[in-house]
């Protein structure tokens, strides 16, 4: 139902949230919520557009919440980067259902709907904090991602290190 955008865009706040006060690279955003470089650069553009992260320049720089983090809805986030689309009339244009949705897509924009409230009810220091039931995590920090291993090169496998031979001195011969 999210997009990857969404997601990545909520990981990045998540993570900006757990101490909201101290600047972050986009490297250190993107090392720590496993979220592609280049794509995190973009979804946090459309952040600082939408006046929900400030960045600053130079040492001590990074990315920063605009706002504090009980003051970010869910919603406010989502609506930066890609909005939930409500179903206003039905997609198959057909004559009956021009004045109405009919039963179906009724009941799928009652569905976004709710969503919409839900997320618009939540904030990204609501997913901070230790959640009301019993045995769930906060969502920040995640979990440590498994390392990928990478089969040693040729020249990493030997044991010992090869000598160095030194260049041969051209002597003039006689």
């Amino acid at each position: 139902m999210l997009s990857q955008t969404s997601e990545y865009a909520l990981r990045a706040l998540t993570y900006l949230a757990s101490e909201p006060e101290t600047p972050r690279t986009g490297q250190a955003i993107a090392r720590k919520t496993q979220v592609p470089p280049g794509y995190l650069a973009k979804v946090l553009q459309q952040l600082a557009k939408a006046g929900l992260v400030r960045s600053q320049r130079g040492v001590g720089g990074g990315f920063v919440l605009a706002r504090p983090p009980g003051e970010t809805s869910i919603l406010a986030v989502l609506n930066a980067v890609d909005p939930i689309r409500r179903i206003d009339r039905c997609p198959l244009s057909l004559p009956e259902h021009a004045r109405a949705l009919c039963a179906l897509h009724r009941r799928l924009d009652d569905a976004f709907g709710a969503v919409e409230a839900s997320f618009r009810d939540s904030t990204i220091g609501d997913l901070v904090r230790r959640p009301q039931r019993r045995g769930a995590p906060p969502a920040w920090p995640l979990p440590a991602a498994p390392v990928a291993r990478r089969r040693p090169t040729k020249h990493a496998r030997r044991k010992t290190a090869t000598p160095v031979r030194e260049p041969r001195r051209r002597t003039p011969w006689k």
